[in-house]
């Protein structure tokens, strides 16, 4: 019993030195509201309506597959323009990241020859471009794989995944990053 006594006459005594540090309780009180929704809004982790170029120089089937690939919600829809365009559009801003595909690539691509695609990426926007570069090489190499296939396979996997979010059923990512930054804030104070 003398321990609970203890501990209660020296939360007390933090109680009232915080209580008298101004400044202390100014930065608890942005840690926990201010901090945390800039922290949790600010920049998303995933890609979200991500502007897209397409330099099309091959206007074959296979490239407007590619090309229909990009929607919303991870990209805005994709804009087909130039070569100039496109680094244009790079340095002022207006798209975040810029396809160019080849001439004769669908050619290349059902005679099994080595081919490329360049993605240009304005780095500018870390975030987004991190992992958009990674999400735009999986769309294009599905749809190179799909065409090459000359279907789209649905493979019936042995185990069925069943996702439950119950903190967060509209999987939106403030709530998340608001978690997230809670954790920091602690870790900080």
């Amino acid at each position: 019993m003398a321990r609970a006594s203890n501990v209660y006459r020296l939360g007390i005594k933090e109680l009232w030195s915080l209580a008298r540090d101004p400044m202390m309780l100014g930065l608890i009180a942005y840690s926990f509201t201010l901090a945390i929704y800039v922290g949790a809004t600010a920049q998303p982790e995933a890609v979200h309506l991500a502007p897209i170029a397409i330099v099309d120089e091959d206007a074959s089937p296979l490239s407007a597959r590619i090309h229909s690939a990009f929607f919303p919600p991870y990209f805005r829809r994709s804009a087909v323009v130039s070569m100039s365009e496109a680094d244009a559009g790079l340095d002022m801003g207006r798209y975040t990241f810029a396809l160019d595909i080849p001439p004769n690539f669908q050619r290349d691509v059902l005679a099994r020859r080595p081919t490329a695609i360049q993605l240009n990426v304005d780095a500018t926007r870390m975030s987004q471009a991190l992992s958009g570069a990674a999400y735009v090489q999986q769309i294009v190499l599905r749809e190179i794989n799909e065409f090459v296939q000359r279907h789209r396979a649905n493979p019936t996997l042995p185990v069925e995944l069943t996702m439950r979010a119950r903190f967060n059923p509209t999987l939106d990512q403030t709530w998340f990053g608001a978690l997230t930054e809670v954790i920091n804030q602690v870790t900080m104070l």
